[in-house]
C-alpha cells in the first residue's frame, strides 16, 4: 500500500515552471535591463491537506500525525531560540541566521545594523537528489491564466505576479 501511494505521487510530480521576468540590477550603474528566470509557484497545500497526505503514505492516524507535526514546530523554535541548529536526517537541517548592513570599521557594527533574523534551511540528500533530477520548463500565456487547484485539496497561491513565495520572516 505504501509503495502504491509513493509510485501515485510520482506519477502526479510535473516539472518545476518558470516566467521570463524584466529586471533591472542595483549593482549595475548603467541600471540596464535584463531577463531572469523566475520560479512560479501555483499552490499552497495547506496544514491540513499535509497532514492528512501524510496520513495516506505513512498509514499513521491523522491526529497523531498533527500531533507530530506541531510538537516538531514547538521543538524547532525553543531550540533555534538558543541558537542551535536542528539535523532531522534526510529531510534537513534548520538553524538561525541573520542579515545585517555591512560597515567600514567592526566598532560600528552592533544589534542596530542587524536588518532581519532568519531560519535557514539546508536540504538534505532526498531533497538534494531531486532538485538534481526535477525537470524545469517554461510557463506558457495560457498556463499563467489557469489557476490549477492544489492536489488533494490545497489552496491557489495568490501570487500571481513573480511567482515567489514571500519570506515569512519578514
Amino acid at each position: 500500500m505504501i509503495i502504491e501511494c509513493i509510485e501515485l505521487l510520482k506519477k502526479k510530480s510535473m516539472a518545476l515552471r518558470y516566467v521570463v521576468k524584466k529586471t533591472v540590477f542595483g549593482f549595475d550603474k548603467q541600471k540596464t535591463e535584463k531577463f531572469v528566470a523566475k520560479n512560479v509557484i501555483t499552490n499552497t497545500v495547506d496544514f491540513q491537506t499535509l497532514c492528512e497526505e501524510i496520513t495516506k503514505v505513512g498509514l499513521v492516524p491523522s491526529g497523531v500525525v498533527k500531533f507530530v507535526l506541531d510538537a516538531l514546530i514547538d521543538t524547532l523554535n525553543i531550540n533555534l531560540r538558543k541558537g542551535i541548529s536542528v539535523q532531522l536526517g534526510d529531510f534537513g537541517c534548520f538553524r538561525p541566521g541573520i542579515k545585517s548592513r555591512s560597515q567600514e570599521v567592526a566598532e560600528k557594527v552592533d544589534s542596530t545594523t542587524i536588518e532581519r533574523v532568519k531560519i535557514v534551511f539546508t536540504p538534505g540528500n532526498k531533497f538534494r537528489s531531486m532538485l538534481r533530477t526535477v525537470g524545469v520548463e517554461r510557463q506558457t500565456e495560457s498556463q499563467k491564466k489557469a489557476v490549477t487547484p492544489a492536489p488533494s485539496g490545497g489552496k491557489p497561491n495568490p501570487d500571481t505576479g513573480s511567482g515567489e513565495v514571500p519570506d515569512p520572516a519578514l
